[in-house]
């Protein structure tokens, strides 16, 4: 049976759903209006398990997940969705050992699921003109232990990336249509390359870009999620729904066939 050990991060959740994330160390305190925790009471308990405040108050210590991590993180700025993340995840392809570019980094939620997806093998280089907004971003890294995983320049991508040849580029900015030209000197080949947008206008601006600079495979989509209430006796949908969050936009870059040249490839039967 699994147990916590010194030095993890830990979700503890009360009977009325409150979260509290907490990194056991020995000789700590956890202190909430629903009681206090020792931390030495908490190492070596195994997950999953119920405990009690010295209130007498029951909560669950519960390894947390990403979507937890992501829905609690601290924030100044307006986060990417978990809902959104997990597509953008398996449209860029992100895995271990990958190396993925990213300009916006805000509060780093998406910077935190890269850098969890990549693995301790992969590498996420995340651009960004706020000294702030990085700053927290590696606040929030470090809370979760992902810290060493992620590069951070502080830059207008204007003047372009350091990196060549990566393999999945994101952009979360107003204007991504102004930046695809330094996205084409970065991406390697057929590279895997998103945007995420709040309206539509931003999006036509950035279809329009991309057909200009030779990007095809292009998609765009939004994604709803509806939870619902798990009482078997009621089964129904809750009172509100997690609906427009962004527009996703998802391309490859191509190399067109030239005016009489031969690609060499035959693809007829």
């Amino acid at each position: 049976m699994k147990q916590i050990q010194s030095g993890d991060l830990v979700m503890i959740v009360s009977h009325d759903q409150k979260r509290y994330f907490v990194r056991l160390e020995p000789g700590g305190v956890l202190q909430t209006h629903r009681g206090i925790m020792q931390h030495d009471d908490l190492i070596g308990v195994p997950w999953g398990s119920e405990v009690q405040s010295h209130l007498g108050i029951n909560h669950y210590l519960i390894e947390p997940s990403l979507r937890d991590v992501l829905l609690h993180i601290k924030r100044r700025s307006q986060i990417i969705f978990p809902k959104d993340i997990g597509y953008i995840l398996l449209r860029l392809s992100a895995g271990p050992g990958q190396t993925i570019l990213e300009a916006g980094t805000g509060s780093g939620a998406l910077t935190t699921a890269f850098a969890w997806t990549v693995g301790a093998e992969g590498k996420v280089i995340s651009y960004d003109r706020r000294a702030d907004l990085q700053e927290l971003a590696r606040e929030n890294l470090q809370r979760v232990g992902l810290e060493e995983r992620v590069e951070f320049r502080l830059r207008d991508i204007y003047e372009g990336f350091d990196e060549t040849g990566v393999e999945a580029l994101f952009l979360d900015l107003p204007s991504p249509h102004r930046y695809l030209s330094q996205v084409q000197a970065a991406l390697s080949n057929s590279g895997r390359f998103g945007a995420i947008l709040p309206t539509t206008n931003q999006v036509s601006a950035l279809l329009e870009a991309l057909s200009r600079h030779d990007f095809d495979l292009i998609d765009v989509c939004e994604i709803y999620i509806r939870f619902y209430k798990p009482v078997a006796e009621r089964l129904r949908p809750t009172d509100r729904m997690v609906a427009h969050t962004g527009y996703l936009i998802f391309a490859r870059p191509i190399i067109p066939l030239t005016s009489g040249s031969d690609s060499g490839l035959d693809i007829s039967e």
